[in-house]
Order: structure tokens, then sequence, then C-alpha cells
């Protein structure tokens, strides 16, 4: 293989493989187009390395051609790289401009390393030489054996190695009380910790194309993640890294037997020397030559017995030890022989020790439906203050009873959880447990409902009406503190909401997710937000309270719309219509109104969205919302600029922009600027470009890639109107590479017209062509009308002068879909 051939773009590579299978196929592009169930344009690109296609394309073509798709999987995720590639010609695009401040470090979720971690050099020797051969090894062994703390030790040995990232994940396998954490969540919670941004995140398509975009994002890092307590193969499968130098250490309590190729070191009971050497270190009593350990030899292998030589269970009696400088090491023994086995002797005589207030507290903790938590969560669960739940979780620390993840943020080993809940049926009355476990979800919805109020979005229409509110909530200072309360609690809070379920909680059930919706804007899948949302729908219905079900029939049809169901979604707004009305609230109704605007323009409508965003800026005048109103003022402006108006757009831009807001790049703003730009073009084109950059560099600092697709198109409407086409060109070009890159297929709709008609002006006239056709075939699959007038009006100006009687075709076409649109809009 030549130089040149090694350096080939995996991208042309895999193009050149699929146009080879084409070959076999002996079909012709529309024709085999037809056959995998895609579009002629689509293939092409895929053909021709424009597109990378899915991996279900892939396997389609492999599949029809009878040949095995597996060796083309390493090159497809090389090819499939998430960050934008650079457009094939044009100027790179430019990444999202960091926050203010410093960069961001690497991020670092491990655990800290024990200081007392003992024997296993063995086994860690193992862990490394497998990582190294391997990049994935598999560390099993029954619980309390000590399989966490090798694997974050191995890890805290390969960070200087893996500088990109050293990740941590929980998959609670075996923890008491919960469902194993799914591929689906796990996998969220990954890309989340990586910061990928929640537009590259699959939205649908199962667990595949999320393990995809998680291989892809490790191909280009080094990466070392830890994935502890894992079920089954199953489950960590789609976890482990691809192609690139990341690395993955696995722990489980089974043999993952069904993880042919990943290496197992297993672990056993540490020897009687280690043993001896833990409790030693552990207890403080090492080194020293009147110790009590070796005053009673007899007692010190009693001891060693009674904890099975377990790790944990060493460090939990060595915790008594330590912090009870009176007793001996008879009276160790004493207190260990009352436990029933090794584990509970450990655990029962360290919670003994406890104050009652802590002792309860910790048996509380059992019922805590997430995964770690801090010092807020703990004070709402004992219905204490934070800063006394703080002092008892440090206590709880002391006597390894609780292990902190990171500064303030704490969880309980699976055995030790499992002695907490078991502790807490035995000695709580049931009316104390659900007490605590209502305080706990009155606190997730009513900080919840805090953190959305940070969010640059519109608040809730209410606050929360579930539960009491708490004591203390944590505060939040802007929205990038509520978006990190959101990531950090996510986990928790789905625990949470199931847990509301089970309980028949049902006003939490409706609200929880209600002030979760700017987060999953920004985070996560409407797959998920529409489950939730129908779990919703479901306590509303029960609850028979107006105002509820009107809201989730709103909110589900808002997350029927974000997911592409444009029918379902009109058909939940139908219903939620006559019931918000009843309330009589004017903000539940402005926001209403504003959603049935955003779902009849993307259906191609004219006048009837424009009436609905002049009726919610109404609406939210009255009801003393200016924020809302400015929303609307923004959004109708918008709509009015696609008319044509630009004048009245303008002056309605500068209107919304002049409502004062702590965030520059909050959606009316943004929304505002853009038309202001595009408006302003034609008569003041210096201010109308200043306008389209600011808003583009707001977008890209928000991080919302989006927005910045939406900015880099209108920036090129911009300057194709003052003539500056080479300008306007490149615009264009690194909106659709940002597009490729989040694979938003039907984002491209709202772009294609008018990236088509700059390459008409700059004398392009079969890409204009190319994209007039584009649309012309995504616009029905999209349901917008309007996109498919403009599809055929577009045609029909660059065939005007080539093929005047297509072009007439096109041209009767596109009248006679106005002539619709105006009869039903």
């Amino acid at each position: 293989m030549g130089p040149q051939q090694a350096k080939r773009d995996p991208r042309d590579e895999l193009a050149a493989r699929l146009r080879a299978l084409q070959e076999v196929s002996g079909q012709g592009v529309r024709a085999l187009a037809r056959e995998l169930g895609l579009s002629s344009s689509s293939l092409s690109r895929y053909l021709g390395g424009q597109t990378v296609p899915p991996w279900p394309a892939v396997l389609a073509l492999c599949k029809f051609v009878r040949r095995d798709p597996r060796p083309l999987r390493p090159l497809w995720e090389q090819a499939s790289n998430p960050l934008p590639a650079p457009p094939r010609s044009s100027r790179q695009v430019t990444p999202p401009a960091p926050p203010p401040g410093a960069p961001r470090p690497p991020r670092n979720d491990l655990p800290r390393d024990v200081p007392d971690f003992t024997g296993r050099s063995e086994q860690l020797a193992a862990v490394l030489d497998a990582v190294r051969a391997d990049r994935v090894v598999a560390v099993d062994g029954m619980a309390g054996v000590g399989k966490t703390c090798l694997a974050v030790r191995a890890a805290h040995r390969l960070a200087a190695d893996y500088p990109d990232a050293q990740l941590y994940l929980d998959l609670h396998g075996f923890t008491e009380g919960r469902e194993p954490l799914g591929p689906d969540p796990a996998l969220r919670s990954l890309l989340a910790a990586l910061d990928v941004p929640s537009e590259r995140i699959p939205q649908t398509g199962g667990v595949e194309p999320l393990a995809a975009v998680w291989r892809s994002e490790l191909a280009h890092r080094k990466a070392v993640i830890v994935l502890d307590n894992a079920a089954d193969a199953e489950q960590v499968r789609p976890l482990l890294p691809g192609a690139g130098s990341s690395v993955a250490v696995v722990t489980s309590r089974n043999r993952l037997l069904g993880l042919d190729e990943v290496p197992p070191v297993s672990l056993d009971v540490l020897t009687p020397e280690e043993s001896a050497e833990l409790l030693a270190k552990a207890s403080g009593e090492s080194g020293r030559a009147e110790s009590r350990l070796g005053r009673e030899p007899e007692a010190t292998a009693e001891v060693l017995r009674l904890c099975g030589q377990l790790p944990l269970a060493l460090r939990l009696a060595a915790a008594r030890l330590r912090h009870r400088p009176g007793w001996t090491v008879g009276i160790l023994v004493e207190r260990l022989a009352e436990g029933a086995s090794e584990f509970d002797t450990a655990f029962a005589m360290s919670v003994r020790q406890l104050d009652h207030a802590t002792g309860r507290l910790f048996r509380l903790l059992g019922q805590l439906p997430g995964e770690t938590f801090d010092m807020y969560v703990a004070g709402a669960l004992a219905d204490v203050p934070p800063r006394a739940a703080r002092e008892m979780l440090e206590d709880l620390l002391d006597a390894h009873l609780v292990q902190e993840r990171a500064p303030g943020r704490y969880r309980l080993h699976d055995l030790v959880h499992q002695h907490a809940r078991r502790a807490s049926a035995e000695q709580d009355p049931s009316a104390l447990r659900e007490k605590a476990l209502a305080r706990v979800l009155d606190y997730y919805v009513h900080t919840a409902a805090a953190a959305d109020a940070a969010m640059p979005f519109l608040a809730g229409t209410r606050a929360p009406s579930a539960g009491e509110p708490p004591a203390a909530v944590p505060s939040f200072a802007d929205k990038r503190a509520a978006m990190m309360w959101y990531v950090t609690e996510y986990t928790n809070l789905m625990g949470a909401f199931e847990a509301a379920v089970a309980a028949g909680a049902d006003r939490h059930v409706c609200e929880l997710p209600r002030f979760m919706r700017a987060y999953f804007a920004r985070r996560c899948g409407t797959t998920h937000l529409n489950f939730l949302f129908e779990r919703s729908l479901d306590a509303a219905r029960r609850l028979a309270d107006p105002w509820q079900l009107a809201e989730a029939h709103s909110d589900l049809g808002f997350a029927r719309y974000n997911a592409g169901r444009m029918a379902e979604a009109d058909a939940a707004y139908a219903s939620a219509l006559p019931l918000v009305a009843e309330t009589g609230d004017t903000r539940s109704q402005a926001e209403l109104a504003m959603r049935r605007g955003y779902l009849k323009w993307d259906a191609g409508l004219v006048t009837e969205p424009l009436e609905l965003f002049r009726q919610a800026g109404g609406l939210y005048a009255e009801a003393g919302c200016p924020s809302g109103a400015a929303h609307a003022t923004a959004y109708e402006a918008w709509a009015l600029l696609q008319l044509g108006h630009h004048e009245e757009a303008a002056r309605l831009a500068r209107e919304a922009l002049a409502v004062p807001h702590a965030d520059p790049a909050w959606p009316p703003a943004l929304t505002a600027r853009i038309t202001l730009g595009v408006a302003l073009a034609p008569e003041a084109p210096e201010e109308a470009v200043d306008q389209l950059r600011r808003a583009l560099d707001l977008a890209r600092e928000d991080g919302h890639r989006h927005n910045e697709a939406w900015c880099l198109n209108c920036l090129g409407v911009a300057l194709r109107r003052i003539g500056r086409h080479e300008e306007a060109l490149a615009a264009h070009r690194e909106a659709f590479t940002l597009l490729d890159a989040l694979f938003e297929e039907h984002w491209k709709i709202h772009f294609l017209h008018d990236y088509a008609e700059t390459c008409r002006l700059a004398g392009l006239p079969d890409q204009a062509l190319e994209l007039h056709r584009q649309a012309l075939e995504l616009a029905p699959r999209a349901g917008n009308r309007h996109a498919e007038a403009q599809a055929h009006e577009g045609l029909a100006a660059v065939l005007a002068d080539t093929d005047p009687e297509a072009a007439e075709r096109h041209r009767e076409a596109g009248r006679a879909i106005r002539g619709e649109l105006l009869v039903v809009g």
C-alpha cells in the first residue's frame, strides 16, 4: 500500500467500498435506492462520499448483495466521526466557542483511590496487561471482594496515558431495589459526561445508533472508562469502545461469558496475610510495636475469620477499632459475633456506634430511588437542614458506611445499601418510610422547578403543587449551574419519577417531567420525553384535575411534535385546547397557541400560524409576562419575514430585542436577531451581517448546534442578498456540514430552498437543481406543503431558460399548492 493510499480519508474509503457493492448488485442508483428503501439523492450522497450513511443503510446494502457487513464496521465507525468534517470546498467549520473563562479540564469521574489498598499486585498487573493488549478487561468476583477498588486503582494508574477523559459509571447490576441500568440510559449518561451536544445524540432507533455515536466519540479520544457492577454481557456490550485508543475496565459479580473477546481477571478473598495487613492499615494500627492487633493475635485472627477475609467487611471492622481507642480487639470480636454473617456482622456493628439520628438516616438511605446523593437530598430524606445532614454524612463516611464519589456527592456500596434497606424495613415504621420518600419526591419536583426557572426558556406556567416545598434547595446562579444540576441528578430524577409512579404520587408524576422540558430540549431524547408525558397524562386523568389534564395534553403534544409525529401532536393539541380554555389560565393558553403555531408553520400553512403567534402575544401581555410576549413577537416577526414583509418584520424584531433579559442567547433574542439580520440585508448590509454574526457567536457560546446551523443558513441568505455570493455559499455549506454531522436530515427541509437560491444566483444551476429536487423529495415526507411549493418554484426558476416546458409544469404545481394553502391557512 502506497503512502497516498495509507492516508485515504475513511469517508472516501467507505464510499469506494459501497460503490463496489453497488457494482456487484448490477443496479443503477435509482433502482438500488428503491430496493433499499432509500431516496436516490441520499444514496447518491452515500456513494459519492458527501454523507456517511447510517449503519442500517449499510446493513441493507450488504444484505441485498449477500455480503458480510462486519468487515465494514470499523471503517464505518471511523467515517462516522461526529466532529463536523470540513466542507469539501469551503472553510473549516468553526467549533463552538468555550464558555467564558478557562477551558474545561478533561472529565474525571473516578472515585478516589483508597489509601489502604492492599495486596492484589498480581491481579492489578493482570488488569493493566490486559488493557494494554486488548483495551478491555472484565474483573469478576463475589460481593465485597474489592472489584471496584481494583478497577479504580487500575484506572488511576492509566489516567496519565489516557488524558482525554476518565469516566466511571455504576451499572447497578446487583443493586437491591432497582433495575440494572439499561444500555440506552447508560449511553446517554456517558455521552453527556463527554459533553456531546444533545443534537449529536440520536433520539430514535434504539441502542445501536447511540452506541455508534459513543464509539465514534471514543475513536478520536484517549479515555479510560470504568463500567462497574455489570449484570451480564448484554448490558455492557454496547458500552465498550470500538476503533481507537480508548480502554474500559468492567466489573461484575458474574463471569461475563458472553464477552468472549474480553479477557477476565477473577478475584478471590484476600490471603490471611493480606487480610491482616489491610486490617492493620485501615485501623491505624500498622507500624506500632505494641499495637492492639499485635497484643491479641488470637482475637485478631477471629476478626479476620468473622469478616471472611473480604476487604469491605475488614474496612468496616477496622473503622470501629480506629474510632474506639479504648476497645480491645476482643471487644471488637464480641460486637462482630452479634451479627448474622460476615457482612451483617460488620455493618450492624458499625451502625450500632452511630447516634440515633445518624443511624436513622443511614437506614433511610436504603430507600432512596437514585444512585448518588448530596446533603440536600439527605436532608429532605431525614427532615433535617442540609448542614445537619452533611455532618451526619461525614460520620457515615468515617464509619465506611457511605462512599464519597466526588466532593459532596455520596453513594452506598451495594452490600451496604442492601443492609440499610433491610434494616429500615425491620426497624422503621412503614409510615416513617413513606413520609421520608414523599419528602424526597417533593424535593426533586421543587428543585427541578427552581432549575427550570434558571434555564433560558419560559418557566412553567405555575409553581409546583406536588407535596410541600423543601426546607432548602440548591441555588442556581445561571443556566450553566442549572444544566449541571440536571446532568448530575438525571438518573436520580428518573428514579424519583419511577418511585412516584409506583407510589401512586400522581401530582409528582405530572409535574416532574414538566420541569425537565428545557433539559430534555438540550440533552435527552424526544423518545424518552414522549414516554414520560404519556405516563403524566395517565396520572392527570386519575387526578381529574382540569389544569393538570390540560397541561398534560399540551405537553404530550409538544413531545410528539419534537419527535416528528405531527398528526399525533395535532390530536393532542386539539384535546388540550378546550381544557386549557376552561382553566382560564392565560399563560397556558398563550403557550398552547405558540405550540400550535410551530406545528402549523411546519405543515406549510401561512396565515394560521401568524395569527396564533399574534394571539399568543396578546395572551402573554394579558398575563403580565413580558418575556413570553417577546417570544411571541419574535416568532411573529420571523413569520412575517418568510412572507416577504421585511419592514414590519424588522420593526417587530427590534421590539423583541428591546425586552431586557440577563441571557443574551435566550430564544426570543436569538430569533429576533436572526430575523433582523435577514430583513435588513438589502438596505443596511453591514448592520445585517453584524446582527447575524452576533447571533452565530451567541449560538456557539450557548452550545446549541441546531441554532448554529440556523444562524449560518440565514447568514448565507443575507450575504446572498447583498451580492457576496462566495461568502454566502460558504455559510450554507457550514450549515449543512453541521446538519450532516448531527444526522438531522429532516431539519434540512428548512434550509434547502435558501441554499439552492444562493447556488442559482451564484451561477451554479446544477447544484441548485439537485438541492431543489432534494427538497421536493423531502417536503412531502415531512408534511411541509410550503417547502414543497418553494421547491417547485425554485425548479421553475432554474429551468426557465433551459427547459421552459418543465419550468412551467413546476410553476403550475407550485401555484396549485399555494392555492390550497391559502384556502386552508
